[in-house]
């Protein structure tokens, strides 16, 4: 079976910062997996439809989101949390729905000191769905992206093994 990797990006602009940190995150784990990237949904391209339950463009992005083993769900730090777009976004997933899946809990932040928004608000909201989360979540401070290569080398190695292969051998 292949594995794949998909990234969720929760920010209200367009092709953000965030996004990009998303993407490349997606492609380092999926190289140090040996895995498939799926690429990221930017979340915001679906603004018109995320207050409509039922919506067939939901439905296709929900349905990319369950068939991926892996997830990076990433958002900017707004107002101490994640963004309402992210949040909008998740009310159309179930509790427990994300159950079997492992994600990756990622905020971009202007300072260490809004770090914790990752794991009091991102992680929790993705239990609540049922994900397993990677300990501890990846933040990046904006100030650092000239260091992300480095930054996510060191990060998705530590995640690696054992605990992504625990998640894994359970598909």
């Amino acid at each position: 079976m292949t594995v794949t990797v998909l990234g969720l990006c929760g920010n209200p602009k367009a092709g953000s910062r965030t996004l990009a940190v998303v993407d490349a995150t997606v492609r380092a784990v999926a190289s140090e997996l040996g895995a498939t990237s799926t690429g990221c949904l930017d979340l915001i391209d679906l603004k018109h439809e995320l207050f409509s339950f039922g919506s067939e463009e939901i439905q296709r992005a929900i349905q990319q989101v369950m068939q991926a083993e892996v997830l990076v769900v990433g958002s900017p730090v707004y107002k101490a949390s994640y963004t309402g777009v992210l949040k909008a976004f998740c009310d159309h997933i179930a509790h427990d729905q994300l159950a079997g899946k492992f994600a990756i809990p990622l905020m971009v932040g202007g300072s260490l000191q809004h770090y914790l928004a990752l794991e009091t608000h991102l992680r929790p909201l993705l239990v609540e769905l049922g994900a397993t989360c990677a300990t501890p979540g990846l933040y990046v401070v904006e100030t650092e992206l000239d260091q992300l290569d480095e930054q996510l080398a060191t990060y998705v190695g530590s995640i690696k093994r054992p605990f992504v292969d625990s998640v894994l051998d359970a598909h």
